[in-house]
């Protein structure tokens, strides 16, 4: 029985390194040759750090990736406010109320993303906007705010209802119970929910590429750009690719050594 158990335990720890590895492996290889010159993956020139040199000297890609942030932090701010108060919203409505809006909020996450593109293309055309930063900013928008809501309504699902209740009676202003009660409870969740825009905005192509000014790039656009004229990916893209993950690392490793702490906190 005990020999069952442990082939059963070596099973399923084999079969999760091999997803980790399958999903990682790319990533480590981009990693390891950007620090080579070679403009093959695969053909190893030596150890340098050319590639970074030549990175940051390349103002394209360094202005695509500055406008990649802006979208993505403005977006996950706007979509987390939006988002936040649409789910604290839903929650305290009515069942019918909250039913209608838990399915139609539903719809953009289910939805194909190339739909909500040539939608909201249609939309800007017909209103006689022109695509600017705002159609691309209100295009990321609609995309995350969904997240948002699907990551803050765990978290208000899990406070105790009558927190909010007490401090009504207590004298509170619904404002300020709002404020004072209901959104620390659910901060983690507001957080997640952040966190996850700004990963979304920071991935998307085809939204980005239906509603921006053609004269705006960011770098899903320029990556296909450039791929589709040389049918190769620049070397110092490797480069990035390190940076972008690092970035990654750093916030997963804070967000992580945060929720320890409160946990110890809970603990005592």
């Amino acid at each position: 029985m005990n020999t069952k158990n442990s082939f059963s335990r070596f099973l399923s720890k084999f079969y999760v390194y091999i997803l980790l590895l399958l999903l990682y492996a790319p990533i480590l290889v981009l990693i390891i040759f950007s620090f080579t010159p070679s403009r093959l993956i695969g053909n190893w020139s030596g150890f340098s750090l050319s590639l970074y040199g030549a990175l940051f000297k390349d103002k394209e890609i360094m202005q695509a990736f500055a406008n990649t942030f802006l979208v993505a932090v403005s977006s996950a701010v706007v979509s987390t406010v939006i988002g936040t108060f649409g789910a604290i919203g839903i929650f305290y409505s009515k069942k019918r109320t909250k039913a209608i809006m838990d399915a139609v909020g539903n719809i953009p996450v289910m939805n194909a993303e190339i739909v909500t593109a040539l939608s909201l293309t249609i939309l800007f055309v017909f209103a006689g906007i022109k695509f600017n930063f705002l159609t691309l900013l209100i295009g990321h928008v609609v995309l995350t705010i969904p997240f948002v809501v699907l990551s803050v309504r765990p978290k208000l699902m899990q406070m105790d209802p009558n927190i909010y209740e007490a401090a009504l009676d207590l004298g509170a202003t619904p404002s300020k119970a709002l404020r004072k009660i209901v959104i620390p409870e659910i901060m983690p969740g507001v957080f997640s929910g952040f966190i996850l825009s700004i990963t979304l905005s920071l991935d998307d192509y085809i939204i980005t590429a239906f509603t921006r000014n053609t004269a705006f790039q960011t770098l899903s656009t320029y990556v296909y750009g450039v791929t589709s004229k040389k049918g190769s990916l620049p070397p110092s893209l490797r480069a990035l690719t390190t940076v972008i993950t690092l970035i990654a690392l750093i916030i997963l490793i804070i967000v992580n050594i945060n929720s320890s702490d409160k946990k110890e906190e809970n603990k005592r």
